[in-house]
């Protein structure tokens, strides 16, 4: 790739509708494609993060599932209580499910064209919503059991999520 000489904007606006490579002071062999390349970079899509977020969430996911498992079987054998949940050994695993899970689609929304920024805080904005709704929905149903009122679970109801 030719390096692109530096041209200053008066001479181009002087020139009108009749520029050329010539008249701009570019070298012979110079192809208007690479000046549209110094412009619009194209970039490698953002696998990476995609598949970052990914081992991220499911390894996050498997630690946390695991964690209430043992709850569970805790409270089974000796009655001990599942709540509260929100402790340190339950968050770091559930923020980082959040986390992957934000990378994952963040990295998925910039492989078919949007914007990194935009991509990311529609991704959060989608996990945080969606893992804040199923955090509320385990509690509730962790409740339900310590209880002795095990009910099944209706997810088509959205109004038992709040």
């Amino acid at each position: 790739m030719l390096p692109i000489p530096a041209v200053p904007l008066a001479p181009i606006a002087a020139l009108g509708t009749a520029t050329t490579l010539e008249a701009l002071g570019l070298p012979d062999g110079f192809d208007d494609g690479d000046l549209l390349l110094e412009f619009a970079p194209l970039l490698q899509p953002p696998y990476l993060l995609a598949g970052l977020g990914l081992a991220v969430g499911v390894v996050c996911g498997l630690t946390f599932s695991k964690l209430v498992q043992q709850r569970l079987d805790r409270w089974k054998q000796d009655r001990l209580a599942m709540l509260p949940l929100a402790d340190l050994e339950t968050v770091l695993p559930w923020t980082g499910l959040l986390l992957g899970v934000t990378l994952f689609l963040g990295g998925s929304l910039q492989v078919f064209g949007f914007a990194s920024g935009a991509a990311l805080l529609v991704a959060f904005l989608l996990s945080l919503a969606t893992g804040g709704a199923l955090w509320v929905q385990l509690v509730r149903l962790m409740k339900q059991v310590e209880a002795g009122k095990f009910k099944a679970v209706d997810f088509d109801n959205f109004d038992e999520f709040f």
